[in-house]
């Protein structure tokens, strides 16, 4: 383990990153006394997740697994061998169900014979999701992604690929003790707050130890790059960049700017704060473009310009798809936006006549 200065380094934005080198797999940087930063690889454009392992009396807890990959079980082998000291996990937490944070917990928790820690909603998606694994796409599923805009081909992809998500995650642990907003967890000698948002997953936990002046971010805030904040079509009417948004604004009342955050990708950084403002801001102008230029019908995917600073590949277009319909329900719950379908089961999207008053206004 290196245990690196915090000597305050500036970014962009406000921003400051303290620790000047990461992690290798395997290996681990402690960030506080007792707080060890573990980073293992992702097989993505994402290429990496942060884990973090805190000191637990005569043994450890763990938040964040990694993806169920023979190079993440390796990584792990090394680190129980080695920054671990050959001292046992006590408990597992899980910030939420996606396979890069979940994805090893079923491992870790057989493997010590420990207990699992999860949010309620977070766990009971992620069973659900799992048991789609083999089963053929669903058609409402199908239904919702046409209605989207996608092309015939784009639905025959995604009937190929439906039901892959059970294959990034270890057998689940099969009981959880369930972690509720405001709960605290006696881990060491600190007390963590548990602080849960929503949006970006149903019920994600975040953990904040004011001893300390840390938070553990998971995916809920993270320093250079935005979270995806999707409907699937499981909820296709859900307004979950309303949630977002709520969740950023209770996390900045609630956390104290002076943390260091501890986020699931990019560095540790400060300025809590100011990057909540960024996110929150970043979203509201997304909805002020894609609201401009609704004056005609517009699909989905006719909107991804006005979104996305890149072009949306093949394996993008779910994701895209789902933040392009996130931001435009969220537009439908102001009452600016309303959808209508075409005979052939598209959705087309317009801003209200009062809506388009007002643009022309302004």
């Amino acid at each position: 383990m290196n245990d690196q200065s915090l000597a305050p380094v500036t970014s962009n934005g406000g921003l400051r990153y303290p620790l000047k080198v990461r992690p290798e797999p395997g290996q681990a940087i402690e960030v506080a006394p007792g707080v060890q930063w573990l980073r293992m690889p992702l097989p993505m454009a994402l290429n990496h997740i942060n884990l973090w392992a805190l000191e637990d009396g005569d043994g450890w807890t763990l938040v964040d697994t990694g993806m169920q990959t023979a190079e993440i079980a390796a990584a792990w082998e090394s680190v129980i061998a080695g920054p671990m000291a050959g001292k046992p996990v006590k408990r597992v937490v899980c910030t939420h169900m996606h396979p890069d944070h979940i994805g090893m917990a079923g491992w870790l928790t057989r493997r010590f014979d420990c207990p699992f820690w999860m949010t309620r909603l977070e766990y009971v998606t992620c069973r659900m999701l799992v048991a789609d694994t083999g089963r053929e796409a669903p058609t409402d599923a199908l239904r919702f992604y046409k209605a989207s805009g996608w092309k015939s081909s784009d639905l025959e992809h995604y009937k190929a690929r439906f039901g892959g998500f059970g294959k990034m995650v270890y057998a689940l642990p099969d009981s959880y003790h369930r972690v509720s907003h405001g709960d605290q967890l006696l881990i060491g000698d600190h007390l963590w707050h548990a602080v849960v948002g929503r949006g970006h997953s149903p019920e994600h936990l975040c953990l904040y130890c004011p001893q300390m002046r840390l938070l553990i971010s998971g995916d809920q805030v993270l320093p250079r790059i935005t979270s995806n904040v999707s409907v699937f079509p499981t909820e296709p009417d859900a307004d979950p960049l309303k949630d977002w948004l709520e969740s950023l604004a209770m996390i900045r009342a609630a956390v104290p700017d002076d943390v260091l955050v501890l986020p699931a990708h990019n560095e540790p950084f400060y300025g809590l704060h100011a990057r909540i403002e960024q996110l929150i801001q970043g979203h509201e102008k997304a909805l002020e473009r894609l609201l401009a230029a609704l004056t005609e019908p517009k699909t989905a995917s006719d909107v991804f310009t006005l979104l996305f600073r890149r072009p949306i590949a093949d394996g993008m277009l779910q994701m895209a798809t789902g933040e392009s319909v996130a931001h435009l329900n969220c537009l439908i719950e102001r009452g600016q936006v309303v959808r209508n379908m075409d005979d052939a089961g598209v959705a087309w999207y317009q801003a209200t006549p009062s809506a388009r008053s007002a643009l022309s206004h302004t």
